[in-house]
């Protein structure tokens, strides 16, 4: 039976490119997931009461993640063939590669690393219509799932912030047997509100 969930990203965070990276190497290796990528904008969910919105800014690609953010969705909703690639170039770009992901040449040398075409996703950037689905795909995770942070796994039953500390390494069964796990613990049981490790691992 095909398992159903949603998982948040920013490409600024380490651990929503870990547990991102896990869902694609799961995607890969045929894991039976249909999967929702959201945007998450860290960058929005830190604006104090009474700032301006990052969307609402003269140059809201001055603020980090948030043309990173836009390149993805971009991807995803018009070349969903390039996306894993894509979502994953990214994440290297930021955290692999060192890279300043509010320079759109950055931006444009992972997309292309991904094989995509990125003339058509910079463009449509450009005229700024994919900043305005990210607000919208980001207030939506706010409004109907209390969401605050990456990764979050979201399914029909609730919402939960995880952080992983591992990459999958290329390792698809290792992966997807990660995300089942931890789609298993959103699920089953409800009581179990909070679970974290005090010691973090040797």
């Amino acid at each position: 039976m095909t398992r159903t969930f949603a998982i948040t990203f920013d490409y600024l965070c380490p651990f929503a490119r870990n547990a991102n990276e896990h869902v694609i190497a799961g995607l890969r290796a045929r894991a039976d997931w249909d999967v929702s990528f959201v945007p998450y904008s860290l960058a929005q969910g830190h604006v104090e009461e009474g700032e301006t919105d990052v969307w609402d800014r003269d140059d809201p690609h001055a603020v980090s993640g948030i043309l990173a953010l836009q390149a993805g969705i971009a991807v995803r909703d018009r070349q969903p063939e390039r996306f894993l690639d894509a979502h994953e170039a990214l994440f290297a770009a930021r955290h692999d590669r060192g890279e300043d992901i509010k320079d759109p040449a950055v931006v444009r040398a992972a997309l292309e690393r991904a094989g995509v075409t990125s003339d058509e996703i910079l463009d449509a950037i450009s005229r700024g219509e994919v900043l305005d689905q990210l607000r919208t795909e980001h207030e939506r995770a706010v409004t109907e799932h209390d969401v605050w942070g990456v990764p979050t796994f979201i399914t029909e039953r609730r919402a939960v912030f995880v952080r992983l500390m591992d990459r999958p390494e290329g390792d698809g069964q290792h992966a997807a047997e990660r995300i089942d796990g931890v789609v298993d613990l959103v699920d089953h049981p409800l009581e179990l509100h909070e679970f974290k490790q005090v010691d973090l691992p040797v």
